[in-house]
């Protein structure tokens, strides 16, 4: 496990894997943003399912893959919100740009930390490519029960500051301000990729399409039978996989 700092001066955790051996002196890497938190594993494992694929990345492709606990999530400090979480993943592509070995970075998110990660993407240029997975369009629904959305966070001990946040109307109006087909078009026409399980009963497919359509050029995949969480499907992984190696060819 690693550390760095944010911005504002919170200390985050990650988990970095890097290849064993490697042919070349250059390696690509690529920050892989968790999903939100289930009940199941609640924040403090939230990122933990990652790791088995950062291995798989670094071993088998000799890529540098950097997973991030986002603030409130595994051992990093801070509470969630949106533009937080947002702030964390840039924060862990400095933290990888800043490694000597590094030739070009590419982000994966599944759920949510596919949003995140094109909403980095966007504007910082960095940023070669983004695959995106189970990604949501908008987080207009936050903003009708924000304060539900804070308990829930709560709950899984994401929030544990009390009287955190100071303004719910203000945390939901960061959320609605994400828009996730925007930021597609501005990451156009660096690559992108847009994988969505057809039976996701969390976020439409058609979330998918808006994404992809707003890019023009992304690769648009819709898994069969698969649902939301798509970090273990192994078609979903097999196909991250395989455009991620298709990358390489923009590293020069």
């Amino acid at each position: 496990m690693i550390h760095w700092q944010t911005f504002d001066g919170l200390k985050l955790a990650g988990y970095l894997a890097r290849p064993e051996s490697r042919r070349t002196r250059a390696l690509p890497g690529v920050v892989l943003c968790p999903a939100f938190p289930s009940a199941a594993n609640g924040g403090k494992r939230a990122a933990d399912r990652l790791y088995p694929l950062a291995d798989r990345i670094a071993q088998n492709m000799e890529w540098i893959a950097l997973v991030l606990n986002y603030r409130g999530c595994g051992d990093s400090e801070g509470d969630f919100s949106l533009d937080g979480w947002t702030d964390d993943v840039l924060s862990a592509v400095d933290h990888l740009d800043g490694l000597e070995e590094i030739e070009g970075i590419w982000l994966a998110g599944f759920g949510i930390g596919g949003a995140l990660a094109a909403h980095v993407a966007q504007e910082d240029l960095r940023v070669r490519g983004v695959a995106t997975m189970g990604a949501p369009v908008d987080f207009d629904h936050w903003g009708l029960d924000a304060s539900g959305v804070v308990e829930y966070a709560r709950s899984l001990g994401i929030i544990t500051t009390p009287d955190y946040p100071d303004s719910v109307d203000s945390w939901a109006k960061a959320a609605r301000s994400i828009r996730i087909d925007r930021c597609a078009a501005e990451i156009a026409p660096r690559p992108m990729l847009v994988l969505h399980g057809s039976d996701d009963r969390e976020v439409s497919p058609l979330d998918a399409r808006a994404i992809a359509d707003a890019h023009g050029d992304a690769g648009l995949r819709i898994i069969s039978g698969a649902g939301h969480r798509l970090h273990s499907d192994p078609r979903c992984i097999a196909i991250l996989l395989g455009w991620l190696d298709s990358q390489i060819t923009l590293i020069p």
